[in-house]
């Protein structure tokens, strides 16, 4: 058998591996247009801040360690250029002669990633414009700023690779703006839970413009599209990506719209004994059933085993992707799982939202960190169809809980019934996944009727609205909600008699828990009550980032996470 895999970084040196491990006897061939196979994409932005100090890190394997290891033929600096599935055949060029061949195949891997997107604009030419998502270009960029040393710059693209470069940056001492497109950074993130995100990059003594387009550039400017001239000495562009498709064009190999490479469950594509993974082929979303591109390289590993064990004539299948992912952004972490609120509403799927804000571990024990946790649930079954967390230390392991019970298609229920490893420096005995399930099923019960940040303004004139916190809380945080009114949560039930219960209640904390007991109390006397979700938290980190945009009109991703009929 003779396999041809074309692109050699995670899926296809992955692939290559798998294959020899099945498979003694097989020709295999790994052709690379670029000089470095199996390398580390996701640490390039910690070389460029000094973190990684060895470039030797960034190679996970040599050309010739691989070769030796796995008896496979690596072709560095061959790039394939045609596809000729009816004849099985494919044209490569060798870069290093500049001569052209063809290679003939049994079974053609197609593992080709995807390429940055650069559009041409104004002055583009007069600054210093770098991408990253090779190994060259983190070598330019960090020599750039050794040789030319640069005191300011600009990031087109708050994405991972965005803010991650934009932290990194910032340790090798330049004035960083981050100009993002979008109305918030984070694209698998909804806005709401964006807003202490923008908060923290902001505080960092970075420039954040959100919905705002790069127009043109200067040699030390980026020009946005209302005219506002960022200095910026160098621009790092992460706007996205491309399927790196070009060659299959009338190769018979099925694309989508954006080039994408179109393939069933077991990798297989239009062509027969053409395979493909990675960046530059769809998968199916197991919560919303579409099938998308989610370039990560954990799914993009997973697929390589797959393609390899079909191959060699396993019963294999790629059941799906759900999008996990987590990002160190100095010291917060963001994390997300399964569909977003936006994706939801899009979709017009019916969905309910909670926010919880907990501990990393217990309060008792120092040095714990606070982490906000949106839950995304059906409104029937409970079952989970998202998260999103960002807080700091603690954070990774509970996006995998929820990352696993989007995966098995667990619900809120089970959320409680997790038990989790519990010790006083690790988690509470209640721990922050536990919590999320314990608030989602309150709501599902009807026993907590949440509102959101974005609610408050909207609150009916009539209603009587209380904020739950002790005195010196509001000292410490500042004002409270406009026409709220204060009474301790511990002074609440002594002082019933003074509040007028047949008018609508709005009551606040600071993260919802006491709000739920007043609720809870409030409600068995008659009243109906609704609890900011995340509390004050959550409401604080909104107002401050919609002041420091000055924009009024900012508003949530949707209309607070009301039920949507289908």
């Amino acid at each position: 058998m003779k396999v041809l895999i074309v692109g050699g970084v995670a899926g296809g040196a992955g692939a290559a591996a798998r294959l020899r491990r099945n498979d003694e006897h097989a020709e295999i061939i790994l052709f690379e247009k670029g000089g470095f196979i199996s390398f580390a994409n996701c640490g390039l932005p910690y070389y460029i801040g000094g973190a990684i100090a060895e470039r030797a890190s960034l190679q996970l394997q040599t050309p010739e360690a691989f070769r030796a290891r796995f008896n496979v033929d690596v072709r560095i600096f061959h790039e394939v250029t045609a596809v000729d599935c009816a004849g099985k055949t494919v044209t490569v060029t060798d870069h290093a002669t500049g001569k052209a061949y063809t290679e003939t195949y049994d079974n053609l891997v197609l593992s080709p990633g995807a390429s940055p997107i650069r559009p041409r604009m104004p002055g583009m030419e007069d600054n210093h414009v770098f991408t990253l998502r090779s190994i060259p270009d983190t070598y330019a960029i960090y020599d750039h700023i050794q040789q030319a040393r640069p005191k300011t710059a600009a990031v087109i693209g708050a994405g991972f690779i965005g803010l991650e470069m934009a932290e990194n940056l910032a340790h090798r001492g330049l004035k960083v703006s981050v100009v993002e497109a979008a109305p918030h950074v984070m694209a698998p993130m909804d806005l709401d839970m964006a807003h202490p995100v923008h908060n923290y990059i902001r505080a960092k003594g970075m420039g954040l413009y959100v919905g705002k387009k790069c127009a043109s550039f200067t040699k030390d400017t980026v020009v946005l599209e209302d005219g506002t001239a960022l200095p910026a000495d160098m621009v790092i562009l992460s706007i996205g990506v491309m399927p790196e498709t070009r060659f299959l064009q009338g190769s018979g190999v099925e694309l989508g719209q954006r080039g994408e490479i179109l393939i069933d469950g077991q990798m297989r594509t239009s062509a027969p004994g053409v395979f493909a993974l990675g960046d530059a082929a769809v998968v199916r979303n197991i919560v919303s059933g579409r099938t998308q591109v989610i370039p990560l390289a954990g799914p993009a590993n997973k697929q390589a085993r797959i393609v390899a064990d079909v191959i060699c004539g396993k019963d294999a299948c790629y059941k799906g992707s759900q999008g996990t992912s987590i990002m160190k952004f100095f010291d917060m972490v963001v994390a997300c799982t399964g569909e977003k609120e936006e994706s939801l509403q899009a979709a017009g799927t019916p969905f309910r939202k909670i926010f919880t804000v907990s501990s990393s571990h217990a309060g008792y024990y120092p040095d714990g960190a606070q982490m906000t946790i949106k839950l995304l649930f059906a409104p029937d079954t409970g079952k989970v169809l998202g998260a999103q967390i960002v807080g700091g230390e603690g954070v990774d392991k509970r996006i995998d809980h929820l990352a696993n019970a989007v995966r098995f298609g667990l619900t809120v229920y089970d959320l409680q019934e997790m038990e989790l490893a519990y010790a006083p420096p690790f988690s509470s005995a209640k721990d922050p996944v536990n919590m999320a399930g314990f608030v989602a099923q309150n709501v599902l019960e009807g026993i907590m009727t949440p509102f959101y940040a974005e609610e408050v303004a909207n609150i009916p004139e009539d209603a009587l609205c209380l904020d739950l916190r002790k005195p010196e809380e509001l000292a410490e945080w500042g004002a409270m909600p406009p026409n709220f009114r204060n009474i301790p949560v511990d002074e609440l039930r002594g002082r019933i008699g003074e509040l007028d219960l047949t008018k609508p209640v709005y009551v606040t904390c600071q993260i919802g828990l006491r709000g739920y007991l007043a609720q809870r109390m409030l409600e068995q006397h008659g009243a109906k009550v609704h609890n900011l979700s995340g509390g004050y938290t959550v409401y604080s980190a909104y107002v401050k980032d919609l002041a420091s945009q000055g924009d009024g009109e900012l508003k949530n991703c949707t209309s607070c996470g009301m039920q949507v009929e289908r």
